[in-house]
């Protein structure tokens, strides 16, 4: 699983929000897992984790692909600059 952490640009939580809907089912058609979506307004971050089945070298392949996707490249076509910082890391649970 890959975590994702954005720090975004002041003030666009909102319209982030309504436009990361868009890019799930995207993410969904080339085999990925959006397992949950936060929005931390206080520290003005979206953080969110996405799985694919396999092992790292597969999850690394159906990322270049899906970066790679004309539906990808839609969904980002015309958006503002919404990210300030990202922090992406694979990610494995550990017993509690």
């Amino acid at each position: 699983m890959q975590l994702r952490r954005y720090e975004l640009v002041d003030g666009v939580m909102d319209e982030f929000v309504a436009w990361f809907g868009s890019i799930v089912p995207v993410r969904t058609k080339y085999g990925f897992t959006v397992e949950f979506a936060y929005a931390d307004r206080a520290t003005n971050q979206f953080v969110w984790a996405v799985s694919f089945d396999g092992d790292e070298a597969a999850f690394r392949a159906a990322e270049a692909i899906y970066n790679d996707s004309p539906e990808r490249a839609a969904c980002f076509a015309g958006q503002p600059k919404r990210v300030e910082a990202m922090h992406l890391g694979l990610v494995e649970a550990v017993a509690v």
